[in-house]
């Protein structure tokens, strides 16, 4: 489970945001930063495989990859072909539309080993944020982190789109506390939600079944 959000003084995150006042650009809303450090912090100096979708002007790579550290291996997405420039020997970047469910299975065959983490700054629209779900939740390793954000407005439809995710989560088979898990209760461990952002985290192993046993002999 996530560690609680961290304190109000910045973490390291926010620190490289603020030394950041030249080179590549990075835009983030600065109550982003406690949720990157609560759901990515156990990743950092493991050599975790980070895909971000929308690569922009090139800065989150490199705070990325200072967070993470030298071991870790960064993809970034984006449509604009002048993002290669931002490739370097620890840093991919894939040129395509993240809406483009047969380019987004070709690079799913050509990173075989999957991601830890993927972070959705793309381009914001619900489909394009569901289509991109749908084909990388999956490729994620056990264990591994999906973040979506910039999901502004209640009336945004990848809320409708959570909202289904997280009732098939909660769902229970009738009058029964022992019933097989459904294929979303297999794969997520959680669902969060913030201002502006959702995390869905993915089981480090699968769950099989669903059980409530009654322990103990004595009952009112």
């Amino acid at each position: 489970m996530p560690s609680p959000l961290p304190a109000a003084d910045p973490g390291r995150l926010e620190s490289f945001f603020d030394r950041n006042t030249t080179g590549p650009g990075i835009w983030k809303w600065r109550h982003y930063f406690p949720i990157y450090e609560r759901h990515f912090g156990r990743f950092a100096g493991n050599g975790p495989r980070v895909m971000e979708i929308g690569v922009y002007s090139g800065g989150s790579l490199r705070m990325w990859r200072d967070y993470f550290g030298p071991g870790a291996q960064i993809y970034g997405l984006d449509i604009e072909p002048a993002c290669l420039a931002y490739e370097d020997s620890g840093t991919t970047v894939f040129i395509g539309d993240q809406a483009d469910r047969s380019f987004l299975r070709k690079l799913i065959a050509e990173t075989p080993d999957g991601f830890d983490i993927v972070i959705d700054d793309g381009g914001h629209h619900a489909h394009q944020q569901i289509t991109a779900f749908e084909e990388l939740f999956p490729h994620l390793r056990p264990g591994g982190v999906y973040l979506c954000e910039d999901i502004h407005r209640s009336t945004h439809h990848f809320w409708d789109y959570l909202s289904g995710l997280s009732g098939e989560l909660h769902e229970m088979a009738e009058r029964s506390y022992d019933f097989p898990a459904n294929p979303v209760q297999t794969t997520v461990a959680s669902v969060a939600i913030y201002p502006f952002v959702a995390v869905v985290e993915k089981r480090s192993s699968g769950l099989d079944r669903l059980e409530a046993p009654k322990h103990g002999a004595e009952w009112l």
